[in-house]
């Protein structure tokens, strides 16, 4: 695969963020008076930005969706952030990647300033020749928006030498809509028929898999 820039979702691809989003979820929700006891029925809002899963799946109004996410807030950012861990291997992985030659690029719905702060928690920032995304005053949240930003910030002018590589569909539709091709990853919290259905221009199955189909 004849690529120069590797843009890597976080939760779900890099990393096991489950109990920290979902108990950060569950917090907010029962502050609106809704009571969740199965974290398990809370995995599809990891990865998607947070105010269109409080509307999709809760059908919350804005004033409620403002609400939710500062206590979603409350209890992520002192606590929930590091309920999470790298998936075996990601680290070897990205220093083996850096190593020969690509340009790794972060490309998360997150918070950009939290994205940043995990990926120093889990010691592979200096991985990253760019950490992007949404911004603090809330835009640049859907997954297309960030890859945008991303490309123009490191000055990519062929969009055919950068891959997104993502566990969820909006990380394949995102990248569609940024004009990027896409690899739809298997071990976090998308399907198979959710990736292909979705775009993806190929699937790896596991990290070996993915290795393959980047080192060749």
């Amino acid at each position: 695969m004849n690529r120069k820039y590797l843009f890597f979702d976080l939760d779900g691809t890099l990393t096991d963020s489950m109990p920290g989003i979902t108990r950060g979820v569950q917090y907010a929700l029962a502050h609106l008076g809704i009571e969740v006891d199965d974290l398990k029925t809370l995995l599809p809002f990891i990865g998607p930005p947070l105010r269109d899963s409080f509307r999709v799946y809760y059908g919350l109004d804005e004033a409620r969706i403002d609400l939710a996410v500062s206590k979603y807030r409350e209890y992520y950012e002192p606590r929930g952030l590091f309920e999470n861990a790298p998936y075996e291997g990601i680290p070897e992985l990205l220093q083996e990647l850096q190593s020969a030659g690509f340009r790794l690029v972060m490309a998360t719905s997150k918070p950009e300033h939290l994205a940043r702060r995990i990926a120093s928690h889990f010691g592979f920032a200096d991985r990253f020749a760019h950490i992007a995304g949404s911004a603090a005053d809330g835009s640049r949240d859907s997954k297309a928006d960030v890859i945008r930003h991303a490309i123009r910030t490191l000055g990519i002018a062929d969009r055919r030498e950068a891959v997104m590589i993502g566990d969820r569909r909006h990380d394949i539709e995102g990248a569609a809509a940024a004009g990027v091709d896409a690899i739809g990853v298997l071990w976090g919290y998308g399907s198979r028929d959710e990736l292909l259905t979705a775009g993806a221009h190929t699937l790896a199955a596991d990290l070996g898999e993915l290795r393959r189909l980047l080192l060749g």
